[in-house]
């Protein structure tokens, strides 16, 4: 089961592309959301936790059935209801332009731009800014740091 509705990162059709002062002034936001996102990945984890233990395994489907006795019916509509809405929680976070990578780590990008060519400003949960980008065709292994000469050179 796939809870954050995905089958890879989201892309806007069109991704606004941000500056770095654009981008941090986004993370106090993104860090409330994505900590409230955090906290119901958590609640959603315990509860399948719960449910596996009541079923003797992991449950292959949370779809409610009416031969299920009222207390598995309860954690399955619970958990039906918590798991659409951290699936829709995750639009307002996209609308802000960032693009989800890693729903599990908090792990966003934004498109930008380093020394005039197009790259992924990235950030993490628990980071205060952006400090680090990497190439559209990388991945968070890939990640470079900002340098404080860059800062100055690479702004849009």
């Amino acid at each position: 089961m796939n809870i954050d509705g995905q089958n890879g990162p989201h892309m806007p059709v069109t991704p606004a592309v941000f500056t770095l002062e654009e981008v941090n002034s986004l993370v106090p936001r993104l860090r409330t959301l994505m900590g409230i996102q955090m906290g119901r990945r958590s609640e959603i984890e315990r509860r399948l936790e719960q449910l596996s233990e009541r079923l003797g395994k992991p449950p292959a489907s949370i779809q409610l059935d009416e031969r299920d006795p009222p207390d598995v019916r309860n954690l399955k509509q619970e958990l039906v209801q918590r798991v659409d809405t951290y699936q829709t929680a995750w639009r307002e976070i996209e609308e802000m332009g960032a693009v989800l990578k890693d729903p599990r780590s908090g792990l966003v990008d934004f498109y930008g731009h380093v020394d005039g060519k197009p790259v992924w400003l990235c950030w993490k949960y628990g980071e205060e800014t952006v400090t680090h980008y990497h190439g559209l065709d990388e991945g968070f292994v890939g990640r470079k740091p900002i340098e404080a000469t860059m800062r100055r050179r690479h702004l849009n």
